[in-house]
């Protein structure tokens, strides 16, 4: 080389997410076995059919309005990493840091954990020898069952797969999203068209808006209220933490914005379709509920009616609506529909969240091998290290709680990104916004107002969500040890 070094070229992303993929993350990531269950909660919690299909319909409404929102930011700063950029623009890399943190901590990962295990529980009724009751071994006092096994072979797997390239991980993420979203949908054609049940119908409508609040423990009833003026929008507000939980992961399309074929106007475009897709599914499949399943019912009760959409059992409300059109088939039916949602919600917060990770390295807040893209031009480290602590998280039993726990720092960090878009506004007048935010500045500042009051109230009657501040507050000393010691090896 006459004495002259050569340098490679550094990797870049390769953009090759259209429209059409980006919706499918969008969707694949908000469906996967939440509206097949959190109904059952939220029925429990309201008590009246009405009630049940507003919950979804405010939550549908909050979700698109901050999608809207997002575009803007997302025309503006088309990287990856999405709404960790958001935050670290709007405010300082501390916020930034603090969202990326929780993200790595328990959002994304205990989320991935989540829907792995749901993914193994399901498979166990279709090949029984995946039971969450076949203990395998035994590590450190921890029980190890064939489930959790089969939870973090699919998260292997997935890891494994998106490791390959994008063009693998959106395949995968196109097949199963497509697939899953044509069967939900005719699981809710059959429901509303072929197993509607005159018996349901008539308990259901007659007491259309009589709203209560059951409360239970260890599955059975120990107190009973029937809700009135105030009482029913607190309770209202309780019952959304299953249907914000369900409609969750939509802004993970930001997260791969470095990927995205013409970001300025695919990220935006995919938000709104994709969130109003799924909300339009959640609304339809709660109506298809309502129609098939009585919503009271009776934890004793000895049949699929009698034990309703409030106590179906392990609260699998798709299951037992599923039971009553198709019979003793519906648990195989069932369980291969959200086999499918499962997998395919997991390969996109698994293909999303490295990005995040990946941008948070770039600016000297994470481990800098994170920050790297290997031979296939997708951070393969990041995936890795993001793959091994959701399989802890699967092992530790934890992540439901922990996912509970920092539903409310979800909230705060979307209700911040959106105020970000006011202070983005202020600071950077001139920026190029292809898209500009829909009815700003009054459906964003709605949007702040509505979420603000749903997070009030989830503090006051959902007292463990304390607990999310105090994993959110955890990373305020790791960010300042980490820039300690950034700057001690620059």
């Amino acid at each position: 080389m006459n004495g002259i070094s050569e340098t490679k070229p550094a990797r870049e992303f390769k953009r090759e997410l259209g429209l059409f993929d980006s919706t499918m993350i969008v969707i694949g990531s908000m469906i996967g076995s939440g509206i097949f269950i959190v109904s059952a909660d939220i029925a429990r919690t309201v008590g009246s059919p009405g009630y049940l299909l507003l919950v979804w319909l405010i939550t549908g409404i909050v979700t698109i309005i901050a999608a809207l929102s997002y575009g803007e930011l997302a025309g503006m700063m088309p990287r990856a990493g999405g709404q960790y950029v958001y935050l670290r623009e709007s405010y300082n890399p501390l916020i930034g840091f603090l969202y990326g943190w929780t993200l790595f901590l328990v959002i994304q990962t205990g989320t991935i954990a989540a829907v792995a295990v749901a993914f193994a529980k399901f498979t166990g009724v279709i090949i029984p020898w995946f039971s969450e009751s076949r203990i395998l071994f035994e590590i450190l006092g921890l029980k190890i069952t064939a489930a959790q096994v089969l939870a973090i072979l699919s998260i292997i797997v997935l890891t494994y797969i998106n490791n390959r390239g994008l063009r693998e991980g959106k395949i995968v993420q196109d097949i199963f999203t497509f697939t899953k979203t044509l069967a939900l949908i005719g699981l809710i054609l059959l429901g509303i068209f072929i197993g509607k049940n005159s018996d349901a119908i008539a308990a259901n409508f007659s007491n259309f808006w009589n709203a209560s609040w059951t409360h239970i423990a260890d599955g059975k009833i120990v107190s009973f209220e029937s809700l009135s003026g105030v009482a029913i929008f607190a309770a209202i507000g309780a019952a959304m933490v299953g249907s914000l939980f369900a409609s969750d992961a939509w802004n993970n399309i930001t997260f791969t914005a470095g990927e995205v074929i013409n970001p300025k106007r695919n990220i935006p475009l995919s938000l709104v379709l994709g969130t109003g897709i799924v909300t339009l599914l959640y609304i339809a499949a709660n109506f298809a509920y309502i129609l098939v399943l009585p919503l009271s019912g009776n934890p004793d009760g000895a049949t699929v009616a009698e034990r309703g959409i409030q106590f179906a059992t392990s609260d699998r409300v798709g299951i037992a609506a599923a039971t009553t059109i198709f019979g003793e088939s519906a648990a195989i039916i069932m369980a291969a529909l959200i086999m499918i949602s499962t997998f395919g919600c997991n390969n996109g917060l698994i293909l999303a969240g490295a990005r995040v990770y990946y941008a948070m390295s770039k600016d000297n807040l994470f481990f800098k091998k994170i920050g790297t893209l290997n031979k296939n031009s997708v951070p393969g480290v990041a995936l890795v290290v993001q793959g091994v602590w959701a399989s802890l998280l699967c092992l530790s039993g934890t992540y439901g709680q922990l996912l509970d726990y920092v539903m409310f720092a979800v909230l705060v960090f979307y209700i911040l990104t959106i105020i970000g878009l006011f202070i983005l506004r202020k600071k950077q007048p001139n920026a190029e916004r292809p898209y500009k935010a829909f009815g700003y500045p009054f459906i964003p500042a709605l949007y702040v107002l509505i979420a603000a009051a749903i997070a009030v109230d989830l503090l006051i009657f959902k007292s463990y969500t304390w607990y999310g501040f105090i994993i959110v507050l955890t990373g305020v000393p790791i960010y300042f040890l980490w820039r300690k010691l950034s700057n001690a090896n620059t």
